[in-house]
């Protein structure tokens, strides 16, 4: 630390100073005690852009775009808590950049003189793939408590090659943080290799994940490499892991504890390097009690936990997600704020999977530009007039308007033509009701 001080000490100008910070392989900037951002490398400035040299810039405007330290605004200040420890300390901080407002893990590090006297610090900023605090290219999206707190523990464990369990309901975006996890890490120029486990039978799960050996079984042709191979210097993602068989768990738990496996007819061992992470929506300590699942195998695969929160915890995030959504079907879209409350105040069984598919179905429904509180009302009510629905078969198919016009006549029967009634079971404005049912020709007659 010394010699970095005294380097500082003789550099003339931000070029020189720029040069020390070369060394480190992410983006950095050397920080005063004040705050005053002193140099940058090559890295920074190809991640956030150039500063302006002549305003004397300070870390927290041109991070946030703040007039206080972060501490003062509400928000950890990384830099506050290495003065405190005197220690290195990182914090999860919104960044602004080029491409909009970013998740980025901010390390901090302390540089003393040789009295022992704080006088610099270290700032190595390491932006988080796929996540961000707004709109932007990336795909996952929000700045809500539980998303920061899940996208936190995603920082902690990126860079290691520890087994994680992602879990979470279904639709929570599960993958998209497997995908984050693996572009953190230091696997990230090799394969990550996905295997969706629900649905596949017992000998086609280890023929994907081993590979087979030709004659293996009827259409075994020719030898298969598995996925295992396939994953190998990168990362195996395997999920929805509740859903494999006892016989299966075996032999993953040997592939985890020795990294070596057969192709399924074949007889020569193979080793594999992987980093591992797997996903399930369900209770594994449920199916461990019921002797679905193995506990040994659980203590494998749970080396770190990380839950994924539902939508219904992180409805701030709505409407930074619509609008994104949005975004990929037409830039010319506009949604208002009455369609948000609308939406924030919905309950999702299908999580942002279900947040998707009803600004999908609302694009598809507006006749203008502008989605407003009764487009998404009519989306949403279609699938409680589904949940009305009486079953359907083969010989009796019913089209989605034909379903909701059934539901709304045998409410409109129940309620002898009370249309206030009917409007509020069937939970639309009156507004609504009236617009379905001359839509669908009901009438007070044939009720």
């Amino acid at each position: 630390m010394t010699k970095i001080l005294r380097l500082v000490q003789i550099m003339q100008n931000h070029d020189n100073m720029g040069q020390m910070l070369e060394a480190y392989d992410v983006p950095a900037i050397l920080v005063t005690a004040d705050y005053e951002i002193l140099a940058s490398n090559t890295k920074y400035r190809e991640s956030f852009g150039e500063i302006d040299w002549q305003t004397k810039p300070r870390c927290y405007a041109v991070s946030h775009g703040y007039n206080r330290p972060c501490d003062q605004a509400g928000e950890d200040c990384p830099l506050l808590a290495a003065k405190e420890s005197k220690h290195k300390e990182t914090v999860l901080h919104i960044h602004q950049t080029p491409n909009g407002r970013e998740h980025v893990d901010v390390e901090m590090i302390p540089i003393f003189d040789e009295q022992d006297q704080l006088s610099f610090f270290v700032e190595l900023l390491k932006p988080v793939p796929l996540a961000s605090g707004s709109l932007g290219t990336q795909k996952m999206l929000g700045s809500s408590q539980a998303f920061e707190r899940m996208l936190r523990s995603v920082t902690q464990v990126a860079n290691s090659n520890a087994s994680v369990l992602l879990l979470g309901e279904s639709g929570t975006g599960k993958e998209l943080v497997s995908q984050t996890i693996h572009m953190a890490s230091k696997r990230s120029d090799q394969a990550l290799v996905t295997l969706e486990c629900s649905g596949l039978s017992e000998t086609l799960i280890e023929s994907e994940l081993f590979g087979h050996k030709k004659g293996a079984f009827t259409g075994a042709n020719s030898d298969k490499p598995g996925l295992v191979e396939k994953a190998h210097g990168g990362t195996l993602f395997l999920d929805e892991i509740g859903d494999v068989s006892l016989a299966t768990q075996v032999k993953l738990l040997r592939l985890i504890e020795s990294k070596t496996f057969r192709r399924v007819g074949g007889t020569e061992v193979r080793t594999a390097d992987f980093r591992l992470i797997c996903a399930t929506h369900r209770d594994l300590a449920n199916l461990i009690e019921q002797g679905l699942f193995r506990l040994d195998l659980y203590y494998r695969i749970n080396v770190f936990p990380i839950l994924i929160p539902s939508l219904d915890d992180r409805l701030s995030d709505i409407p930074q997600l619509v609008e994104h959504f949005l975004r990929l079907e037409d830039e010319s879209l506009h949604i208002t704020q009455s369609a948000i409350d609308v939406l924030q105040h919905h309950r999702y069984r299908g999580n942002i999977r279900e947040l998707r598919n009803i600004i999908d179905r609302a694009v598809v429904l507006c006749e203008t530009n502008i989605i407003d509180e009764t487009v998404i009302t009519e989306c949403i009510d279609l699938d409680r007039s589904l949940h009305h629905a009486p079953s359907l078969t083969s010989k009796h198919a019913l089209s989605l308007r034909d379903i909701e016009a059934e539901y709304l006549n045998d409410l409109m029967k129940q309620c002898r033509g009370d249309k206030q009634k009917v409007a509020n079971i069937a939970k639309v404005s009156l507004r609504t009701l009236y617009r379905k049912l001359d839509r669908y020709a009901i009438s007070e007659a044939d009720t």
